[in-house]
């Protein structure tokens, strides 16, 4: 077995985009060798605990609306590009994300990572919902068959926070400065939203190298 570290955020479409390149290669190899793990990466650490009008954050970030929309312009096309739904007028809200990568942290333990990831971007990029919001995250967990009221219980605490802030400042000390970025075997650093060619091409070589070892 390989793993396969991500550092993500689920309010980077990038992340999105890069996750849906990756499945396409998998389903297509479904006896490849990577256990993944996704590990948390904030892209707005000082985002308030409440987050802020989406809009705003934008144009505050990309210099106005115009900045803005020529920012995501690429976006869109390569979630086109690969058929993904993107919803981006249904987001009102730029959450603070610590609370969802607390709920991403409790679902690997529970073994249930991958599908928690999914139905996170999913209800961001798609319903538009606002995945700060506690109650929102316990559905989020209740649809992949996580207990909400735990979940719930959990997220009014401090439980694991300081968790995910530490493996946050953990993957930018090894040099992680965006997301996605994926980490093959603890050695090879894969960043963006790389197309499913390469993933099939590393898949490739990893069988290759495997026979070699044989």
């Amino acid at each position: 077995m390989v793993k396969l570290d991500i550092m993500s955020d689920p309010i980077c479409p990038w992340c999105y985009i890069g996750k849906a390149n990756l499945d396409r290669a998998l389903q297509q190899r479904p006896d490849h060798p990577f256990v993944i793990t996704w590990h948390p990466f904030q892209l707005n650490p000082d985002m308030p605990a409440k987050g802020m009008d989406r809009r705003t954050y934008l144009e505050t970030k990309f210099g106005g609306q115009d900045g803005a929309v020529k920012a995501y312009a690429p976006v869109v096309a390569n979630a086109e590009s690969a058929g993904l739904p993107l919803n981006l007028e249904a987001i009102k809200r730029t959450p603070n994300t610590l609370d969802a990568h607390r709920v991403i942290y409790w679902a690997g333990i529970e073994q249930r990572q991958i599908e928690t990831v999914d139905a996170v971007f999913q209800a961001y990029f798609v319903e538009g919902r606002d995945i700060g919001d506690h109650d929102v995250l316990a559905d989020i967990a209740d649809s992949v068959g996580l207990d909400a009221s735990v979940i719930l219980r959990l997220l009014k605490t401090d439980e694991d926070r300081r968790e995910i802030v530490d493996r946050d400042a953990a993957a930018r000390g090894m040099g992680v400065t965006s997301v996605p970025t994926f980490i093959v075997a603890g050695q090879h650093a894969v960043p963006g939203a790389q197309p499913t060619e390469l993933w099939l091409k590393v898949l490739d070589d990893i069988e290759q190298g495997a026979a070699l070892d044989a």
